[in-house]
């Protein structure tokens, strides 16, 4: 109630705060590891810290070359000014372009696949004939989800599998990347230098960013050599004196065969159309690849075609309750399920009350720790042992079973006797003779107690 005395607006009003409480931007809730910086427009990986070391290696060295590249202007005349100048300018512009490429490729979404509040839908229901399974499986008794699905990519038959973190099946090419934990379209690695996965967003930028730095390695290499051989009549006299292009030179020679490899490498990957997982794993070794387009096919669709767009709006206002609530119990595949829908029964009740699962009674009263063991018991057709039990209270157990056992085979004969008394003149002694018998043999384990009690 407001101070004006109507209820209705004071409903309302706490009814928009409790709205604006639980309502945030997507990225504040993301399941995924990512970092996110201005606002979710930036987003990284988990692993920022080998962002700057990577920016380190590229701008140390490079600030090192133009410092010396211009103090070695400064000694020339106005003629010679202008080459080494030009070269200085150069230098700079390709190092701020190599900067910039690897900022747009650790800073961008590399194409995460959005996740599923809820698990799919099962097109072909499975029969669960045991009742067990009903509640095993969570909220529906006959659903389950085949762990791959068949789909046709230009006219090839491709299996895609089902990501039990991200409720979905995977696109063709994409992959769930451990690190951030997140599905990846068109995944080629997870780039440690980068901080950052590669994908189908930032695969373009990141062969620019290395294809830059293998040009960049070498040219520094070659200017730094310049520098210190012109001009100069005894090579090593020269090198002695000029130490700073002497680190340079040699950091240049061992980065280049790096990222030089790196580049060579991808280019093979981009004629024949694979990514790194899929030629690691030797996907298309066997078979064709369906994605292969030709060299030139293949070349336009990384560096000419539109770069699609993020199918993630990270900005975008989404309820706080829908994405903090995480399934307790995901769907179970044919191949025996994932670990998170696998219930595991020796915790009881207790893991019943956690996640919310009705489990039945005699599964909770059911003795797990010696279910084993009594059944290895039975097949070797021995009597099943209580170790809880101590030695007395088997003894008095094993004297009440046996006088029990007594009485009733005593009582049967006794009763078979009588019933076939005027049938056969020789039914007492039978009786006699079978009652005695049947203590003698039942009752030895009774004997021997008393005797044992008695010694």
């Amino acid at each position: 109630m407001d101070e004006d005395g109507n209820p209705n607006l004071g409903c309302s009003s706490s009814n928009n705060m409790s709205q604006n409480i639980n309502t945030k931007r997507l990225y504040q809730v993301w399941r995924g590891n990512n970092i996110f910086l201005c606002g979710g427009r930036l987003i990284f990986g988990p692993d920022v810290t080998s962002l700057f070391i990577s920016t380190l290696l590229i701008a140390c060295p490079s600030i090192a070359f133009c410092v010396e590249i211009y103090c070695k202007s400064k000694e020339l005349k106005n003629t010679d000014n202008v080459c080494w100048y030009a070269v200085l300018i150069v230098g700079s512009l390709l190092t701020f372009f190599d900067l910039t490429l690897l900022f747009l490729t650790s800073s961008r979404d590399p194409g995460i696949v959005p996740r599923n509040l809820k698990p799919p839908e099962c097109d072909e229901p499975f029969d669960m004939t045991t009742p067990s399974m009903e509640w095993v499986s969570g909220r529906t008794p006959h659903l389950t989800l085949p762990q791959t699905k068949e789909v046709s990519v230009n006219g090839h038959t491709v299996k895609v599998k089902f990501c039990d973190t991200c409720l979905l099946y995977r696109p063709p090419r994409a992959s769930h990347c451990s690190i951030c934990n997140n599905c990846v379209q068109r995944f080629d690695h997870h780039c440690p230098w980068i901080g950052q996965c590669i994908g189908i967003r930032n695969y373009r930028f990141f062969f620019m960013f290395i294809a830059t730095s293998t040009i960049l390695c070498l040219y520094i290499f070659v200017f730094s050599w310049i520098n210190i051989t012109r001009n100069e009549i005894n090579v090593w006299k020269a090198i002695s004196h000029r130490y700073i292009s002497d680190i340079v030179i040699a950091y240049c020679f061992a980065a280049v065969w790096f990222v030089g490899g790196l580049t060579v490498f991808h280019s093979y990957l981009i004629c024949t159309n694979q990514t790194t997982y899929e030629n690691f794993r030797h996907r298309y070794g066997k078979k064709e690849n369906p994605y292969n387009k030709g060299i030139i096919g293949n070349v336009k669709e990384v560096f000419f075609s539109k770069t699609p767009l993020s199918k993630n709006k990270f900005r975008s206002l989404v309820s706080e309750d829908e994405y903090m609530m995480v399934e307790s119990v995901t769907p179970i595949v044919e191949s025996g399920g994932s670990p998170q829908a696998k219930i595991d029964i020796e915790m009881g009740s207790t893991l019943a009350e956690d996640s919310g699962i009705p489990i039945p009674e005699i599964l909770r009263n059911f003795d797990y720790d010696n279910f084993e063991e009594n059944i290895k018991i039975r097949e070797e057709g021995l009597p099943a042992f209580d170790p809880s039990f101590s030695v007395k209270q088997v003894k008095e157990s094993n004297r009440s079973s046996t006088a029990r056992d007594n009485d009733i085979v005593f009582q049967r004969t006794t009763e078979d006797g009588m019933h076939k008394s005027g049938q056969s003149p020789h039914s007492g002694d039978e009786v006699t003779e079978s009652s005695q018998s049947s203590i003698s043999l039942d009752g030895t384990n009774a004997i021997k107690e008393n005797d044992d009690g008695t010694n």
